[in-house]
C-alpha cells in the first residue's frame, strides 16, 4: 500500500533559486534547536512516562493520560518524515495512519489470539507489521473493548516498549548524526546535503507536506464527498483526537515556519487565524462531516490551510530561498 506521506514527500519538488540578502541563510540553525531537537526530547520522555507507566498498571483507563501526552507530543515533530524517521520505517511503526484496510487491528488480533509470549520479546515485536505498533495500535488497545482481555495487558507493555524505543532511536539519530550533518550542509564529505539550500530545501519540504497531509488527510478523509462524508475516517476517532490533532498540528508547523522564518507577518496571521477556526470547531471526532451545517465549517478550514501554502511558498520560501515546484497533492 502506498501511504500518503510517501506520495505526498515524494511529489513536492522543491527548486533552490539564487537568492540575494542575508535572509538566505536564516533560520535553519533556529529551526534545528528550537523546534526539531526539543520537539524530539519532548516525544522521548513522554515516550518513557508511558512506558514506564504500562510496567506499574496497564489498565486502559490508568494508561489513556499518558498515552494521550506522548501523542501530544508526536503532533509536535509527526511532520518531520526525513533522514532518521525514514530508517526502518520508524515514522510509519510511530503513527500508521490512514489504515483503510484495518490491517493493524488484524495483526493484533492475531498476536493476542497466539497469546505467545515470545512474539512480544523486543527483538521479535520490532519485526511486527507497522500497523500493528505505536500510538494508533496502543489506542485501539486502550480504546476498543474488543481488544480488552488477559493477553492485552502483555501486547500493550510490549507497544509501548517499542515505542518508547523508537522514540529514542529517532532523537539520538537527529542528535548525532542528521542535525550536524544539515549544520554541515556544503561541508566536504557531506554527500546528503552538497549545499545550504538543499538543507533549508529539506525542512522546508517538510513544513509544506505537513501543512497539506492535514488539510488534505486529517481534514480530507472525514469529509469525504458531500454526498458521501465519512467521519468514520477520521484519525484518533477511537479516542476523540481528530480536531486536537489538527490544532496540535498547526501549532507545531507554525513554529516550524517562524523559526525558519521569523520575520513572516502574514504567515504568522494565517497560522494564527486557523488555530483559532480549528478550536472554534468544537467537533472531537468530525462527526459534523456528516451534518451539512457543521461540515461548511470543517470546510472552510480546509480551504483556509491550502491558502496557508500558498502564503507559506511566498513568505517563507521567498525567505529561504526557495520555491514549490509542483504540488505534493497532484501525485507521483
Amino acid at each position: 500500500m502506498r501511504h500518503p506521506w510517501r506520495t505526498s514527500i515524494a511529489a513536492l519538488a522543491l527548486l533552490a533559486l539564487p537568492f540575494l540578502g542575508s535572509g538566505a541563510r536564516a533560520g535553519l540553525p533556529e529551526a534545528l534547536s528550537e523546534t526539531v531537537l526539543p520537539g524530539h526530547a519532548a516525544f522521548t520522555a513522554a515516550t518513557a512516562a508511558l512506558n514506564e507507566a504500562a510496567r506499574a498498571d496497564c489498565r486502559p483507563e490508568t494508561l489513556r493520560p499518558s498515552w494521550n501526552a506522548a501523542f501530544d507530543a508526536w503532533m509536535g515533530i509527526s511532520h518531520l518524515r526525513l533522514g532518521p524517521a525514514e530508517t526502518d520505517g520508524r515514522a510509519l511503526a510511530i503513527a500508521f495512519w490512514p489504515d483503510p484496510k484495518g490491517s493493524g487491528a488484524r495483526t493484533q488480533a492475531r498476536l493476542l489470539e497466539a497469546a505467545d509470549p515470545a512474539l512480544l520479546e523486543p527483538e521479535r515485536f520490532a519485526e511486527v507489521s507497522v500497523a500493528a505498533r505505536g500510538l494508533f495500535a496502543l489506542e485501539r488497545l486502550l480504546y476498543d473493548p474488543a481488544l480488552a482481555s488477559e493477553p492485552a495487558c502483555a501486547l500493550t507493555r510490549a507497544t509501548a516498549a517499542d515505542l518508547a524505543r523508537m522514540a529514542v532511536e529517532l532523537e539520538t539519530d537527529w542528535r548525532e548524526s542528521f542535525a550536524p550533518l544539515m549544520l554541515s550542509a556544503g561541508a566536504p564529505g557531506n554527500d546528503r546535503f552538497l549545499t545550504e539550500a538543499e538543507a533549508r530545501q529539506a525542512l522546508f519540504t517538510q513544513l509544506m507536506t505537513g501543512l497539506e497531509f492535514t488539510a488534505d488527510q486529517r481534514l480530507g478523509r472525514p469529509l469525504g464527498t458531500f454526498d458521501r462524508p465519512r467521519p468514520e475516517r477520521a484519525e484518533a476517532r477511537l479516542s476523540g483526537r481528530s480536531q486536537r490533532n489538527v490544532e496540535l498540528s498547526l501549532a507545531a508547523l507554525e513554529r516550524l515556519a517562524l523559526a525558519l522564518a521569523p520575520d513572516s507577518p502574514r504567515t504568522r496571521e494565517g497560522f494564527e487565524r486557523a488555530r483559532s477556526q480549528a478550536a472554534a470547531l468544537d467537533d472531537p471526532r468530525f462527526e459534523g462531516a456528516a451534518d451539512p451545517s457543521r461540515r461548511l465549517r470543517i470546510e472552510i478550514l480546509q480551504q483556509r490551510l491550502h491558502a496557508l501554502r500558498d502564503q507559506l511558498a511566498a513568505e517563507v520560501g521567498g525567505a529561504l530561498g526557495v520555491s514549490v515546484g509542483f504540488n505534493a497533492a497532484d501525485g507521483d
